[in-house]
């Protein structure tokens, strides 16, 4: 167990780990240097403002940091408890969004939901948190059918079908995508058969390929993904100017701030592909010490699991597994879009770009991860509030 680090909201005897703190908040911290550099351009032609986007992240991270302490002073026995009311939370939010007048359409997608004109919600941020807590729950009660029999491994595939299903009326593959890739490793980790996994990995990887290649617009993705260059003006322009931006990077980067790309000519700069920018201002080696601080957040979430598996605590190493799985897929795939590695998606860099929704539940799921750590900690010190079964 690494070293400890104390935090207000928690006796300092017992401390938290000090590698996940520390590579959460470096990875926090560069994130707000990022937007603020990539979005200067586009602050200005959007709301007269260089550091728009930077101030807005900055709440934020704020209000992240808020719901994640307050995240984490909830026990880990009633967040397992909870699970048919977040089941319920999660699909009404994915099902609300879709509502006329009341989601909010940008680029041809209905995936957010808007509070006054102040913030907008991307629904499937917290309806995902939602779903895999339910499922960590439901592996924790049904482990021994889920083991034992087909029917038991169908039966969570219903709500995460109607889940996805929701997703992809928005439309939003990429989300739809990672929920049912982290919703196997899940599964496969809580006990069940991998012949049975399998079939159905096949069965709802065969749906999905259906699904693109039947939507003209995700044809046209996959089709530009595999050689952008050959309209690189029209729909291959996004990953050109990507893979432009990643190769004026080099070893060492252009420096913070030299960006060229961002000056308007990569959209999304600063949400989706904001990790070209990255790459371009801080090379080769900047990119390694991303990836490297994302594998120390997966290392160290998935050693919590261990040690709360060790005692017991099923819901709660199930829970860490996935959502350590959730951030480093993630991280992996925004990664690999915005170096020509895999087709364009919407989905973000987990603490480094833009975007409430995201950073608020990246907070969210850190904190949670963080809570089992806490415990796993009182339980080895014997304390009578540990809940080591929970």
């Amino acid at each position: 167990m690494s070293a400890a680090v104390s935090l207000p909201w928690v006796r300092p005897r017992y401390g938290l780990d000090s590698a996940l703190c520390l590579a959460s908040a470096v990875l926090l911290a560069w994130g707000l240097v990022m937007v603020a550099s990539a979005s200067v351009a586009i602050g200005e032609r959007q709301a007269g403002s260089p550091l728009y986007f930077f101030e807005r992240q900055c709440l934020f991270a704020a209000v992240g940091v808020a719901a994640g302490a307050l995240a984490f002073a909830v026990p880990m026995k009633s967040w397992e408890r909870s699970g048919s009311l977040l089941l319920a939370f999660a699909l009404f939010l994915l099902a609300l969004v879709l509502v006329p007048h009341v989601g909010v359409r940008i680029n041809h997608a209905r995936r957010w939901l808007d509070f006054f004109g102040v913030f907008r919600l991307q629904a499937s941020e917290p309806a995902r948190l939602a779903l895999i807590l339910y499922l960590a729950g439901y592996i924790v009660r049904r482990q021994a059918r889920l083991q034992n029999s087909l029917a038991g491994l169908a039966l969570p595939f219903v709500p995460l079908v109607c889940a996805s299903a929701l997703l992809l009326a928005e439309p939003d593959f990429g989300a739809t995508a990672i929920l049912v890739a982290v919703a196997m490793l899940m599964l496969f980790l809580g006990g069940a058969r991998l012949a049975h996994l399998c079939g159905l990995f096949l069965l709802a990887a065969g749906g999905l390929a259906l699904l693109a290649l039947t939507a003209a617009y995700r044809l046209q993705r996959l089709l530009s993904f595999t050689d952008p260059w050959a309209d690189a003006e029209r729909s291959g322009w996004q990953l050109t100017q990507s893979l432009i931006a990643v190769g004026r990077g080099e070893v060492f980067g252009v420096g913070l701030g030299n960006s060229v790309q961002k000056l308007l000519y990569l959209p999304e700069m600063h949400t989706d592909f904001i990790f070209a920018i990255l790459a371009e201002e801080f090379g080769l080696v900047g990119v390694a010490a991303l990836i490297a601080l994302f594998g120390v957040i997966v290392w160290r979430g998935f050693a919590i699991g261990r040690q709360a598996e060790t005692r017991g605590a099923s819901f709660k190493a199930v829970l860490c597994y996935g959502l350590s799985s959730w951030l480093g897929l993630q991280a992996l795939i925004n990664m690999a879009v915005n170096m020509g590695g895999l087709p364009t998606k919407g989905l973000t860099l987990p603490f480094v770009s833009y975007g409430g929704s995201s950073l608020i539940t990246v907070c969210v799921m850190l904190a949670l991860i963080l809570r089992v750590d806490h415990e796993n900690r009182l339980a080895a010190a014997g304390h009578p509030d540990a809940g080591a079964r929970a």
